[in-house]
């Protein structure tokens, strides 16, 4: 299997996915995977300048991201995830994608969200979807780069 590691960060790709991430996880493949970027041609434009040069980029909808998963397309790469929100993940694994951890990155703050950590915020919504990941067995962690000790996500989130 190509995934290599799945990250949910609501910037996508920025310096640390971009250039701490990739380079730990010698990624060959960045893969976002959002219905609403995969038609934005603005923010799909400012994706492609921040992937690092040698890596390539897919901006896909979730549909596509799991046929082509699913039908090997980068069974040759090491592909990278990247999600803004945890529902994401939960459509790619509905839908047969075999992911076994996420990593959860930053999930930016706003006027609805509650706070988890310093750079983790969550609505009631995701929380639901994060307790679904977990009971399918996916392991959760919260680890902003390479560097930082994994935490166990799910007890942060029921603290």
């Amino acid at each position: 299997m190509a995934i290599i590691g799945v990250r949910i960060d609501g910037r996508l790709i920025h310096g640390q996915v971009a250039n701490l991430w990739t380079t730990k996880l010698n990624i060959s493949r960045i893969m976002v995977v959002d219905d609403e970027v995969a038609l934005n041609s603005i923010e799909k434009s400012g994706l492609k300048l921040a992937t690092p040069s040698g890596v390539k980029l897919s901006i896909l909808p979730i549909e596509k991201a799991a046929t082509n998963i699913l039908a090997g397309k980068y069974d040759s790469q090491r592909v990278l995830i990247v999600v803004k929100k945890p529902d994401r993940i939960l459509a790619l694994v509905e839908k047969g994608v075999p992911i076994k951890e996420v990593n959860v990155g930053n999930m930016s703050q706003t006027n609805e969200t509650r706070s988890i950590t310093k750079s983790i915020n969550v609505i009631d919504a995701d929380v639901e979807v994060f307790k679904k990941l977990n009971q399918l067995g996916i392991h959760l962690t919260a680890q902003m780069v390479p560097n930082d000790k994994a935490e166990d996500f799910m007890n942060l989130l029921i603290k």
